[in-house]
């Protein structure tokens, strides 16, 4: 497949023409996939354009996206529950930022190598991952197991491992344990936003420092480090579970094939609206 028509099928599922869709705004790039690769669209909706153009990566181009998507369909719609369970994605920890997170009793970080990835960074990944959560895995393919494993080897942490197989469904290779020798509270700090860690030194102190606003993020710091591991770590992910608003109503009638997208953009009501709107539409060559 050449590379810009790889370009248009990344360009689809993105947020930026998630939001051209559900403005209603002419694309030239969506013209340009539906003419590529869809049959009689003018006599489809644009739904149905949408899951053929998904099928199109998960036959020939299983690129990021469609890795990410299927983990918030099988894991956080399918074993867990958006009522309980919150995910997470492009989380920065160290020089890394994870894929995929999910937290409801406890935090799970999915790094995902797809077939257009390689390995070369995961060493210094999951060490990183480490410094912040308890449970690391790696989401792959089936072919790319084997050098997986050897990279996994070398680095001797309870590491689990998911296969995304070529009919689509996920499996269990092994489940990651957990291990908390690595958890560093300097890290796991940067991860909060100021609210966040606000709620946590209310909770444990049941004060916040009255300091100048230059020293303040400086001392909240430091009353969260001096909190003992096991407990900063607990309400920490007590407070990243409640990060994510979601309208559930309107998300569940989202179509498969958008879900990350409408998850992580936090779509308020008439968003969901507007996206309806556009699904329902006849296509008209946009």
């Amino acid at each position: 497949m050449e590379t810009n028509k790889m370009s248009n099928l990344n360009r689809i599922f993105t947020r930026n023409m998630l939001r051209h869709f559900m403005n209603g705004k002419t694309d030239n790039v969506y013209a340009t996939v539906v003419k590529r690769y869809i049959r009689n669209p003018n006599q489809k909706k644009n739904r149905q354009l949408i899951s053929e153009i998904y099928c199109e990566l998960k036959n020939n181009y299983r690129n990021e996206y469609f890795y990410k998507n299927t983990l918030l369909n099988k894991l956080l719609l399918g074993v867990h529950s958006i009522n309980t369970t919150t995910a997470l994605t492009e989380i920065p920890i160290a020089k890394s930022k994870a894929d995929f997170v999910l937290i409801n009793g406890k935090a799970v970080v999915y790094e995902i190598k797809t077939e257009l990835d390689n390995l070369e960074r995961l060493s210094s990944q999951i060490d990183d991952y480490y410094k912040a959560f308890d449970h690391v895995a790696v989401v792959t393919f089936e072919k790319n197991l084997l050098q997986l494993q050897k990279v996994l080897d070398s680095i001797d942490k309870p590491v689990g491992i998911y296969v995304l197989r070529k009919n689509g469904k996920l499996g269990t290779i092994h489940k990651p344990q957990r291990y908390i020798e690595d958890l560093n509270k300097e890290i796991i700090f940067k991860l909060l936003r100021k609210n966040e860690y606000e709620n946590i030194i209310t909770h444990y102190y049941g004060y916040l420092p009255e300091v100048s606003q230059f020293k303040y993020y400086t001392a909240c710091k430091q009353l969260f480090l001096e909190i003992p591991l096991e407990e900063s770590y607990l309400y920490v992910l007590k407070n990243l579970k409640k990060r994510m608003q979601l309208e559930k109503q309107e998300f569940v009638k989202v179509p498969y094939e958008l879900k990350f997208l409408a998850y992580f953009m936090e779509l308020k009501y008439d968003d969901y609206q507007k996206l309806e709107t556009f699904l329902e539409q006849q296509y008209g060559g946009m």
